[in-house]
C-alpha cells in the first residue's frame, strides 16, 4: 500500500476489506488512547451502512487485561516499597521515608526495566553487586569502614528488595508497569486459550519492549493477531537512520517475517514537502510566530475561497510551558480548538498557595513549636494571595502588620488581630499540630472552600477552578496513602512527597477532537497524520531530550543485557519526529536562538539531519526572526497642567511649599507630580531591617527629646553630661515609637540601634567640647515649623514657604539654623560660587533647603546675624557646615540681605516654572 492516505485510513480499509473477519470480534490495539476516536472516524468513511465498531483499546489496557493486575501510580508504589523495605531492613539501618525515596525512585525504574525486558532479576542485581565488589577489591578487610560495609550490604540486598516487593504487590493484585508486563507474559497461554474467537489487530507501533514482542509474536503465531507497521522505506533502507532502528530489528529477527511480508512499507517521506526552519529568541517568540503562521493559513484559505478548516493542522509542543503563551498568541479567527495534552498544575495560583502554606507553617514550627511564631513575609504571602485576599477580608490585617512593623508574629496574635469571622482564614491559619492526615484534611477543606469562591462565568476563574479540583484529587489520594501508612508522619516528609506528587495533578482541556486546530504533545501525535505540522522547541535537549539516564545499571551492562540505553530513547524520539513529517506537506520547525545558561541556543540535531540528508523533493528554507527594537527605548512622560492641576498647585501655594517639595521638583518634575499633585504615597510595608530614613527619624527625635529641657536657656556642661546618661533609654524609646513591633535586638537592627546611640553620643561629645572651649549655646527651637509668604512680580499669586527646622540656636551672638543629615555631607555641598542656574542642578538641593530656612526665620532673628548649614552625622569631625557664598577667594557664611535677595530671585524663577500653566511636568530620565 503506497498511496498517501493517512495511516488510520489504511487501517480502516484493512479492517473492512477482510471479509472473513467479523468486526465485533476484532480488537484493535493502538499505542495510545487518543487515536481511538480518529480510527472510528476513519471507519465511518469506509462503510455506507450501520455496523458494530470493533473494540479499540490502548496497549496499556491490553496488557492489564492479560495480567489481570491493577496498575498503581508512582507515589503509591513508593509507599508500598517503603513498607517492604522496613520489613526486611534491620531497625538500626532503616532510613527515613525522605532519604529512602531519594534512591528508591531510581531503583524502581530499574526494576521496571528488568521486568519489561523479561530479564532474570537475580542475575542482573547480583551482577551490580559483583561490580561494586570489584570496585572495592583492593581494600583490605580490616580497612573497611562501617559506611563502606553498609554500602556493600545495600547492593547485596537488591535481589531481596526486588523479590519481596514483587511478591508483596502480587499478593495485593496491584503492580507497576514492568510487573504487569511480566505477569502478562506468564499468563499468556491461559489468556490465548480464552480468546480463541477474538482477532487482535496491532497498529502503529514502533518501539516494543521484550514483553510486548513476546505477547504479540505469540498471538500472531497462533493466528490470533495481525500487526501493521507504519514504516517508510527511506528510514527502513538506511541502516544508520534511527527512525527505522526498531522496525529494521523486528523485520530481521521476527520468525513471522521469514515467510510473511512486512506490512506496511510506504514511500511518503520522500514526496514533495515545504519545510521552513525558523529560529527566534525565547519561548514567547515561538508562540508569537506560531500564531502568525496560523493567521497566515486561515487568511490564505479565505482569499482563495476554499474556507479550509484547521483540522488538518497540528501544533506539536515539545515543551508543555509553551501552551499558555501560545493560546494568547493564536488569532481570533481560530474557532474550534482541541488541546490533547495534560497541563501540569505546577505554578498555577492554587498550587503556589499550598506551597506558601507549607512554608509558613513549617517555618513557624521550626522557629518555635510551642508558641507557633510566623514570619511576617510568610503571613503576607498568604494574606495577599489572589485566591485569599478577595474572600478572606484580610486587608485590615495586612495594614496592621505593615503599620506596626511586625517582623515575627505569634499564631495567637494573628488570630486576635483578624477580628472578622471567616472560614477561609481559619483554615489557612489552623495550627498544624495533629499529624499529616489532619494537615491534608485541612488543605482538602481549604481547596473546596476556594473552589466554591470561584465563578463559572469568568473564564479565567473557571480554569483556576479546574486546577484547584485537580490538586484536590491529589490531596485526597495522599490522605488515602497516609491512612494506610501512618508511621510516615513528618511534615518535612509530607511536603517532600507533596512536591513530587503535585506534578501528577494535570488538567485535561475539553475540545472537539475531530474539528479545528489540534494542539498536542509529542507522544499524543503517535499514529496521527496532518497536512500542516508546526513543531516548537526544536532545540537540542528539548527535542530530542538530553541523555538523562536515572539508573543504577551502568551503560555497558545495559548494552550487554539488551536493556534500552539513551540510543534507543533517542531512536524513539527520532521516529516520532519523522512520523510527524512523513505525510505532512507543510512543515514549520521552530527553535529558540537565545542561549539562557544551559537552555536553548542550539538547534536540534533533527534539523541538521534534515539539512544533511535533504531529499530531492524537499524544499528547505531558513529564517531567523528577531524582535523589532523601537528607536526610542522609553518615551519620557509629559503631563500637561490641566485646570484641576492648577487648582491643586494654588492649594499647595496657600498651604505651603516645603523645601523638600522644591528639591523634589528639581530632581524630577514627575516625582513632584505624583507626590504633591496626585498625593500618591509609598506603599506601607513591614520594615524588616531599619531603613536609613527610619534611622534618621530616630536620631532626630532622640535629639529633640534630649535637648527640649534647654529651650530658651544656655546649655551647660552638666546638661550635656546628663544627656549622655539618657542616650540608651531615649534611643530605645524612639525605636519603639518609630519602629513599633519590629525586632530591634537581633541582627542588622541591633547594629542600627548601636549606630543610632553612637551617632548621638558623638554629637554630644562635639557639643561638650564646644562648651568647654567657651561657646555660649542657647537653644531657640527644635523640630519646629516655620513659614513665610513669598511675593514676587513673576509669581501669579503669593506662595507660602513652609518647613520643619531641626534646630535653631544662638551661638556666641549669632543665630545658627541647623539641618541634621544622617548621610555624608561635605563642605562643597553647601558652598556656592554663582547664583546662575541654582535651581537647575539637583547638586544644589541642600543649598536650596537651608536658605529656605534662613528666609523663613529672618524676620524672627531681630536683626541678629544668621548662619545656616548642616551637621552631617557621617562627617561629625567637620562640625557645623555653614552655607557659604564664595564668588571670589573671600567667602561669607553670614546670610546677608543681598544673599537672600539673590536666592529669592532663583526661588521665584523655580516657582514661576512650577506654576506656569504652559510648562508641563516633563519627566527626567535619570
Amino acid at each position: 500500500m503506497t498511496n498517501s492516505s493517512s495511516f488510520l485510513d489504511k487501517i480502516a480499509t484493512a479492517l473492512t476489506d477482510d471479509s472473513s473477519n467479523q468486526l465485533t470480534n476484532t480488537i484493535v490495539v493502538l499505542p495510545n488512547k487518543r487515536a481511538k476516536i480518529f480510527l472510528i472516524e476513519a471507519l465511518k468513511k469506509q462503510v455506507s451502512n450501520n455496523i458494530f465498531s470493533p473494540e479499540i483499546i490502548s496497549v496499556e489496557d491490553f496488557i492489564q487485561d492479560i495480567a489481570r493486575i491493577r496498575t498503581i501510580d508512582s507515589i503509591e508504589l513508593l509507599f508500598e516499597f517503603y513498607e517492604v523495605y522496613l520489613n526486611i531492613t534491620k531497625t538500626a539501618q532503616q532510613q527515613s521515608f525522605e532519604l529512602f525515596a531519594n534512591w528508591a525512585k531510581t531503583l524502581l525504574q530499574d526494576f521496571n526495566e528488568i521486568d519489561r525486558y523479561l530479564l532474570d532479576a537475580n542475575h542482573v542485581l547480583s551482577y551490580l553487586k559483583d561490580i561494586e565488589d570489584i570496585k572495592k577489591w583492593g581494600i583490605e578487610v580490616e580497612n573497611k569502614t562501617q559506611l563502606l560495609e553498609n554500602y556493600i550490604d545495600f547492593w547485596k540486598l537488591l535481589p531481596n528488595y526486588y523479590q519481596s516487593l514483587y511478591n508483596h504487590l502480587l499478593k495485593k493484585g496491584i503492580g507497576y508497569q514492568g510487573l504487569i508486563y511480566r505477569e502478562a507474559v506468564n499468563n499468556l497461554s491461559v489468556f490465548s486459550n480464552t480468546v480463541t474467537s477474538k482477532k487482535y489487530v496491532f497498529a502503529g507501533f514502533n518501539a516494543l519492549n521484550a514483553a510486548e514482542e513476546k505477547i504479540i509474536q505469540h498471538l500472531i503465531a497462533n493466528n490470533q493477531a495481525s500487526i501493521y507497521w507504519d514504516a517508510d522505506q527511506t528510514f527502513l533502507k538506511d541502516t544508520y537512520h534511527d527512525a527505522g532502528l526498531f522496525l529494521r530489528r523486528f523485520k530481521e529477527s521476527w520468525k513471522h517475517y521469514k515467510s510473511n511480508p512486512f506490512e506496511w512499507i510506504v514511500d511518503d517521506f520522500s514526496k514533495s514537502k515545504n519545510i521552513q526552519i525558523i529560529g527566534t529568541p525565547k519561548t514567547i517568540g515561538q508562540a508569537k510566530i506560531t500564531g502568525s503562521i496560523i493567521e497566515k493559513i486561515t487568511s490564505e484559505s479565505i482569499n482563495l475561497g476554499t474556507n479550509t478548516t484547521l483540522d488538518k493542522v497540528a501544533i506539536v509542543l515539545a515543551e508543555e510551558n509553551l501552551l499558555v503563551p501560545l493560546l494568547y498568541a493564536l488569532p481570533a479567527t481560530v474557532g474550534a480548538l482541541n488541546i490533547t495534552m495534560g497541563y501540569s498544575s505546577k505554578n498555577n495560583p492554587a498550587q503556589i498557595l499550598i506551597a506558601k502554606l507549607f512554608k509558613m507553617h513549617t517555618n513557624a514550627l521550626a522557629r518555635n513549636a510551642s508558641s507557633y511564631v510566623f514570619y511576617y513575609k510568610d503571613v503576607l504571602d498568604i494574606l495577599t494571595h489572589p485566591l485569599v485576599e478577595p474572600y478572606a477580608k484580610t486587608n485590615e490585617l495586612v495594614k496592621i502588620i505593615n503599620q506596626n512593623n511586625y517582623t515575627f508574629i505569634t499564631h495567637k496574635k494573628v488570630v486576635e488581630l483578624h477580628e472578622t469571622q471567616n472560614g477561609l482564614f481559619d483554615l489557612l491559619f489552623q495550627k498544624w499540630e495533629k499529624g499529616s492526615i489532619a494537615i491534608l484534611e485541612t488543605i482538602s477543606s481549604l481547596l473546596l472552600t476556594i473552589k466554591s469562591n470561584l465563578s463559572n462565568d469568568n473564564e479565567e476563574e473557571k480554569i483556576t477552578k479546574a486546577f484547584v479540583f485537580a490538586i484536590f484529587k491529589i490531596i485526597n489520594k495522599l490522605i488515602n496513602y497516609y491512612s494506610q501508612h501512618k508511621h510516615i508522619d513528618q511534615i518535612d516528609t509530607l511536603y517532600a512527597i507533596y512536591k513530587q506528587v503535585i506534578d501528577l495533578a494535570e488538567v485535561s482541556f475539553e475540545g472537539e477532537p475531530l474539528n479545528g486546530l489540534q494542539i498536542m504533545g509529542v507522544l499524543e501525535s503517535r499514529v496521527l497524520d496532518f497536512e500542516t505540522v508546526i513543531v516548537t522547541s526544536m532545540n537540542e535537549g528539548k527535542f530530542p531530550a538530553g541523555k538523562s539516564m536515572n539508573s543504577f545499571i551502568p551503560y555497558d551492562v545495559k548494552r550487554e543485557l539488551g536493556l534500552p540505553t539513551y540510543k534507543e530513547k533517542d531512536a524513539i524520539y527520532t521516529y516520532h519526529f519523522y512520523h510527524l513529517l512523513q505525510r505532512a506537506k507543510n512543515i514549520y520547525l521552530l527553535y529558540n536562538t537565545e542561549s539562557d545558561g544551559l537552555d536553548g541556543g542550539e538547534k536540534s540535531r533533527f534539523i541538521t539531519q534534515l539539512e544533511v540528508e535533504k531529499q530531492a523533493n524537499h524544499k528547505l528554507t531558513h529564517e531567523i526572526y528577531n524582535a523589532i527594537l523601537p528607536e526610542t527605548a522609553y518615551q519620557p512622560m509629559v503631563i500637561p497642567k490641566s485646570e484641576s492641576v492648577m487648582l491643586r498647585l494654588k492649594e499647595i501655594a496657600e498651604q505651603g511649599f516645603s523645601p523638600s517639595a522644591l528639591t523634589s521638583y528639581i530632581r524630577n518634575p514627575i516625582q513632584f507630580y505624583f507626590q504633591k499633585i496626585l498625593r500618591i504615597r509609598e506603599v506601607e510595608e513591614v520594615e524588616e531591617n531599619i531603613a536609613l530614613n527610619t534611622l534618621g527619624t530616630i536620631i532626630h527625635e532622640a535629639l529633640r527629646v534630649l535637648y527640649e529641657p534647654f529651650i530658651n536657656t544656655f546649655i551647660s556642661e552638666t546638661d550635656i553630661l546628663n544627656c549622655f546618661k539618657k542616650i540608651d533609654s531615649e534611643v530605645l524609646n524612639q525605636f519603639k515609637l518609630v519602629y513599633k513591633e519590629g525586632e530591634i535586638k537581633k541582627g542588622r537592627n541591633l547594629l542600627a540601634f548601636e549606630v543610632a546611640k553612637r551617632n548621638i553620643s558623638n554629637f554630644l561629645k562635639v557639643e561638650l567640647e564646644s562648651i568647654k572651649k567657651g561657646d555660649a549655646i542657647k537653644i531657640i527651637a527644635l523640630e519646629q515649623t516655620f513659614e513665610r509668604n513669598l511675593q514676587h512680580p513673576t509669581l501669579p499669586f503669593p506662595v507660602l514657604i513652609k518647613g520643619n527646622v531641626d534646630r535653631i540656636e544662638e551661638r556666641n551672638g549669632i543665630i545658627r539654623i541647623i539641618d541634621y543629615k544622617t548621610g555624608k555631607v561635605e563642605k562643597t555641598n553647601v558652598t556656592l560660587k554663582s547664583w546662575k542656574g541654582l535651581a537647575d542642578d539637583i547638586k544644589n538641593d541642600k543649598i536650596i533647603q537651608v536658605l529656605a530656612y534662613a528666609y523663613m526665620f529672618e524676620e524672627k532673628a531681630n536683626g541678629k546675624p544668621i548662619e545656616v548649614g548642616i551637621i552631617s552625622f557621617k562627617n561629625l569631625k567637620a562640625g557645623f557646615l555653614p552655607f557659604t557664598f564664595k564668588e571670589d577667594k573671600e567667602g561669607t557664611s553670614v546670610i546677608e540681605s543681598s544673599i537672600l535677595n539673590d536666592y529669592l530671585e532663583q526661588l521665584a524663577k523655580l516657582l514661576t516654572e512650577i506654576l506656569d500653566v504652559s510648562i508641563p511636568f516633563n519627566e527626567k530620565i535619570i
